[in-house]
């Protein structure tokens, strides 16, 4: 028997109720998908239906969606792929569960531009740099960037429950990446010792490894770029440094010095993990970081 699709015939519906269809279909494409995801994937589609006039899905031509990407053609090309790739996930999404009968965004090409990943790796010594300007908690933070790799949404979402001490000159932790995907990566030296240092005594298992100074609660990813980029001007690099250039070095430096391909994947979350619960299961013997320079 075959399926029917999971929408009939939306053209059928009043025009206000296809656009409160068409905010079901985009629930529907965003569920599952991080927080900072589903919130840049918005804005990107919110941009593309404000050009289109607030049309339904189903009424956008080709060359609605032709016109758009020209209008954007004067932002970067990394910006111009990064919306484009939005509408393009979004057509093929609605077109699978048969929300579109056909799906007119396939035929758009994305911008092609050279990596700039390269632009944003410094080198161990500038790293050292920016590691002897920290001090106390922004030392942690500069620290735990870079020699574990995590990034900036996952530092901050450190709670003392996902601390794991191994001896006294490494510690696991527990790592919930992109999607609820759970990883677990090990901190070795100085990088051990300096987020061991943050704890004060005994404390609750939920309370956060980074907290704020400004307002009770965690620190946000927004103080967090703040903190990098003052220790950045303080150690005298005047490049505009981000906590995601921490987790490029550290996959850069890993590699050049031996690291296993294999090892930074799983470190980093680039890959599919094995790990899917909360808690340690698996005592991981190797990790990326130990390449570097503690």
């Amino acid at each position: 028997m075959r399926l029917q699709p999971a929408f009939h015939n939306p053209n059928h519906y009043p025009h206000h109720t296809q656009a409160n269809t068409d905010e079901q279909v985009i629930g529907l494409w965003l569920f599952g998908k991080a927080h900072s995801t589903q919130k840049a994937y918005r804005r990107e589609i919110s941009s593309f239906l404000d050009f289109c006039e607030d049309k339904p899905l189903t009424e956008i031509t080709l060359s609605m969606l032709q016109q758009y990407a020209l209008s954007i053609q004067q932002n970067a090309p990394a910006s111009q792929a990064r919306s484009l790739s939005a509408i393009k996930s979004l057509y093929s999404f609605a077109r699978k569960i048969g929300y579109l009968t056909f799906n007119p965004a396939a035929v758009l090409k994305l911008p092609k531009y050279g990596s700039t990943v390269s632009n944003r790796i410094l080198s161990e010594s500038d790293v050292q740099r920016l590691i002897i300007a920290a001090s106390g908690r922004n030392e942690a933070i500069i620290r735990l960037l870079y020699g574990s790799g995590i990034r900036v949404s996952e530092l901050v979402a450190l709670s003392w429950r996902d601390v794991h001490k191994r001896n006294d000159q490494e510690g696991v932790l527990t790592i919930s990446g992109k999607g609820g995907k759970v990883r677990s990566v090990v901190v070795y030296g100085n990088t051990w010792k300096t987020v061991c240092a943050l704890k004060p005594g005994e404390v609750e298992d939920s309370t956060p490894v980074f907290v704020s100074r400004k307002r009770a609660g965690r620190l946000s990813a927004t103080q967090v770029y703040r903190i990098v980029r003052t220790v950045a001007r303080k150690a005298g690099i005047s490049a505009d440094v981000s906590p995601h250039w921490l987790r490029h070095c550290h996959a850069t430096h890993a590699l050049e010095r031996g690291g296993k391909i294999h090892e930074v994947q799983t470190t980093l979350g680039h890959s599919s993990v094995a790990v899917t619960s909360k808690y340690l299961h698996a005592r991981p013997e190797l990790s990326s970081g130990k390449y570097l320079i503690d």
